[in-house]
């Protein structure tokens, strides 16, 4: 499965993203997904993960109530919508697949997109 991200950028404090992940297999609808991020000096944090249906989501604490992960089984994308974004979010985001919930350490993962946030 080959995992290419869209949608980082740079935005002030408060702000919004959509980040994309478009999946190239015919069996996307098999995979769980999930959008971890990476920043220089820190271990890699799982921001979000969602079930091969939509139906089960999971968030880090620190995202609850700002980040909303979705999928589109059509079209073999995972989303995440940032809202409210923080300076602290800043960093390398990239999706990953797994037959099971995703982690840091799974190796079926896109290149990434840079998320920069400003105060």
């Amino acid at each position: 499965v080959q995992l290419v991200e869209s949608g980082g950028g740079q935005v002030q404090a408060g702000g919004s993203l959509r980040l994309s992940c478009a999946a190239s297999t015919q069996t996307f609808s098999s995979y769980d997904m999930g959008w971890f991020r990476q920043t220089p000096g820190k271990a890699c944090e799982s921001v979000s993960t969602i079930n091969w249906s939509g139906g089960r989501t999971t968030y880090a604490d620190s995202v609850k109530g700002r980040f909303t992960i979705s999928r589109d089984n059509r079209r073999d994308t995972v989303f995440l919508d940032m809202d409210d974004l923080k300076p602290e979010d800043t960093g390398v985001y990239y999706c990953a697949a797994d037959t099971g919930t995703p982690t840091c350490r799974t190796r079926m993962r896109g290149p990434g997109t840079q998320v920069t946030v400003s105060s």
